[in-house]
This record gives C-alpha cells, structure tokens and sequence, in this order.
C-alpha cells in the first residue's frame, strides 16, 4: 500500500544548527534540506570520494525525498553538491578520471573541501541562508582555491507547492598561477561534460522527463538538451514510497567566464543534472582572480506540464 507524504502545518522557515556538521531548513514539519558541512573528518566517508559539504536530503514542501546519496554505481554523488571534476589535473568531483584513450582510471589526484567556517547565517521566517567559507586542497595537501558559497532557502509556495534554493559562489585562485577548469568532454570524452552545482536524484526518478527554454525529451520535441545552452532545464519523476512525483526547475543563472553555462543531463541510467560551467570548453582562471557563478533551484511538488513549467521559469528567472 502507497503511503501520501504529509502536508506541512505552515510555511514559517526555520533553520537549525543543533546538530554539529549540519544545518537542517525546516517548513512546518518537514525538513526541506539538510547540509552537511563537516564531513572531511567523518571516518565513514572514503577519501577517493573526495569530501565536501553537501545537501542531503532535499525534500518537497510535502516531505517527498528528491535527491539521491551514494548510489551504488557513483558512491561521490551526494545529492546536490558544488564540485569540480578536472581542475589542472586535479579531481574535486570524486571517483576515478577520465583520462583519453583509457576511459576512467582511478589515479592518485582526488582532492577536498574544506569548510572553514560561516561568515554570516541569516534566519528569517520567510528565507534563511548562510555565507560559507571552504578551501579546496589538492590531494598533495596545496591550497589552490578559496570559496565564498552562499545558500538561500525561501519562496515557499504552499498553494502551487513549491520552494526555491539560490546557490552563489565566488571562486579565488589561490594557488600562484592559472588554474584551468574543465570536464572528463574538455579531455576528450564526448557528451560528459559534468562539473560546477550538481544534482543527483532518487533512484526512482531514472528515465524522468527533461525539458527545457528550447527543447526537451518528452512529446513536445523529442529531442536531446545535453550540451545546450538553454535558460533553464526541469526534470520531473515519480516518487517510490508516496503517492505522486515532483519537478525540479534548474536555472542555469550567470557564470563571470566568456564560456557559455551548458546542461549536462541524464534520465537513464541515473537521473542527473548540473548547469557546467566547462561543458566543453576550459574555464582558464588567472592567479588572483575570481570565478562568480550564481544558480537557482525551484523544488515542486507535482510533475509539471511545459506550460506550468513555462510559467515558474518566467516568474523565478536569473
């Protein structure tokens, strides 16, 4: 017998640090996400999976989970995380790299986040939020950039059932000289040009529907958006355990580089999405100076059609 996720008693937001490592958004009685920040030291986290603070699990304003955590074919994928995977050789992403004429291959060039600590957390009933500061060391223990992440939780619609997650980051070159950015496509894979915000998706969501400003894979165009350049990208699923499905709507937002945002984008064999910043192109980041990239995620609680789905990319664009 289906279970129906519970509807939460109001929308007041609420945020919680009690736990240390780990701050829980609240709405009612639901918690809508829970960022783990401190997990560098957790002994149950591999190393080769490259620790970093992520945000698991990010739920509907009804509680359905809408993010997946260490799937059994990628143990790195932590449900919506802020990554690189080739960074000057170095992997910041997790699990083996992409290395031309070889395919993957797990090499001895994983890094990690470190969270240094926020600089300011802002609770409010209508949105709450944090600066963070994070250091991504190399797997030779250098200091190469320094983060300033920000994460805002609000927009809470209880009558359309959605909420909105803002990401923005500021990335400083602090390793002495160019640090270039890229993808396993900038290294000669095609159509895996997976870096920047990334989300994993439940199990359940596999074989999805993806839409998009300009195409999509349902009956509308029948056509494929990896690598494109659209506005924004929805995926929508159906929910295991609770009645019913839900849509996330990515806004792919600005990047400070010339290279253009591209979607990388998977229903099958996972569902996965991250709006790239080096889909197939090198983001070269001279010594000194700073990558600002801004995203935003709109988390609904019923699978859209185009036109609704039209209507929330209008009203919450970047």
């Amino acid at each position: 017998m289906s279970t129906t996720a519970p509807s939460p008693v109001d929308v007041a937001l609420h945020l919680d640090d009690s736990t240390p490592g780990r701050l829980v958004v609240r709405a009612g009685s639901v918690d809508l996400a829970t960022y783990v920040h401190d997990c560098a030291t957790d002994p149950a986290v591999d190393p080769l999976e490259s620790p970093k603070p992520y945000l698991h699990p990010l739920r509907t304003l009804t509680g359905a989970p809408v993010s997946g955590f260490r799937p059994h074919d990628h143990r790195w994928h932590k449900g919506v995380q802020f990554t690189a995977s080739e960074v000057s050789g170095q992997n910041f992403w997790g699990g083996p790299t992409y290395v031309h004429g070889r395919g993957y291959v797990q090499l001895g060039n994983v890094g990690t986040m470190r969270h240094d600590g926020f600089a300011r957390t802002d609770a409010g009933e209508v949105a709450v939020g944090t600066t963070e500061n994070l250091t991504w060391v190399t797997s030779a223990g250098e200091e190469w950039v320094s983060e300033s992440r920000e994460l805002r939780f609000g927009g809470v619609d209880p009558v359309r059932g959605l909420w909105v997650l803002d990401v923005a980051t500021e990335l400083r070159n602090v390793r002495g000289r160019d640090l270039e950015f890229g993808s396993p496509t900038t290294l000669g894979r095609p159509a895996a040009g997976y870096t920047g915000l990334f989300w994993r998706g439940p199990r359940a969501w596999t074989g999805g529907t993806v839409l998009t400003a300009d195409t999509g894979t349902d009956a509308d165009t029948g056509t494929e958006p990896m690598g494109s350049a659209s506005a924004w990208l929805a995926y929508s699923g159906q929910h295991d355990e609770v009645d019913g499905g839900g849509t996330l709507l990515f806004l792919a937002g600005t990047s400070s580089a010339d290279v253009p945002l591209r979607w990388f984008v998977r229903s099958d064999p996972f569902p996965a999405v991250a709006p790239s910043f080096a889909f197939s192109e090198e983001v070269v980041l001279p010594a000194g100076e700073v990558l600002r990239l801004r995203h935003r995620i709109v988390v609904g609680d019923r699978a859209w059609d185009r036109a609704e789905t039209e209507a929330v990319a209008a009203e919450h664009a970047l």
